[in-house]
């Protein structure tokens, strides 16, 4: 199996408590556009990628919790690497795999099509694959209804897209997310 390499720093996301600083902080330092926004979730970008900072309101997913420091749950859930195809991204999936590195989850975004893995101290990765051409469908994307409904995205089973292109179907075939029960938010957001 050949050893296949992101080809580019993606995004960043953080896990905040407090959200409407956050937002101003990073639209004011970074110059950055908000191009997805519910009381939940916010992806920003200061080019023309869809998202490099993506925040995430703990008062709105986890309202119960206490953690309002830089401890717990504060702090930084994860960054993101993109790969240039499907197929890089599936021959790092079966290389990491006979290494037994596996991703805890996997989720087509509707943005992305994404496997999240975990370095031995837990701190979080995202390898995805961009799901459109452009940057300026993917921000389309985001202000439509399909994400509206469902900004977190739909998981997967690698396992099973492998097993139909072995059968004759094209990794290609699965870059539009079909609209299924939604992945967990509050994993998808919290990486947990």
């Amino acid at each position: 199996m050949a050893r296949v390499r992101p080809q580019k720093f993606a995004h960043i996301v953080y896990r905040t408590r407090r959200f409407d600083e956050m937002l101003a902080w990073y639209q004011k330092v970074f110059d950055a556009r908000v191009h997805y926004q519910n009381p939940a979730l916010a992806f920003l970008s200061y080019d023309d990628e869809h998202h490099r900072f993506a925040l995430a309101n703990l008062d709105a997913l986890d309202p119960d919790g206490t953690d309002h420091e830089r401890n717990g749950l504060i702090g930084v859930d994860h960054v993101a690497y993109t790969y240039g195809s499907l197929d890089d991204l599936f021959e790092n999936y079966e290389y990491l795999k006979e290494a037994g590195i596996r991703p805890y989850w996997c989720v087509h975004h509707g943005l992305t099509i994404s496997m999240y893995y975990a370095d031995p101290d837990g701190n979080q990765m995202e390898f995805q694959v961009e799901a459109f051409d452009t940057g300026k469908e993917a921000v389309d994307f985001m202000a439509g209804p399909i994400n509206d409904a469902n900004p977190v995205g739909v998981e997967y089973d690698p396992e099973d897209w492998l097993a139909q292109v072995r059968a004759g179907r094209s990794l290609s075939e699965f870059r539009t997310r079909q609209v299924h029960e939604p992945a967990s938010p509050i994993r998808g957001a919290l990486g947990s």
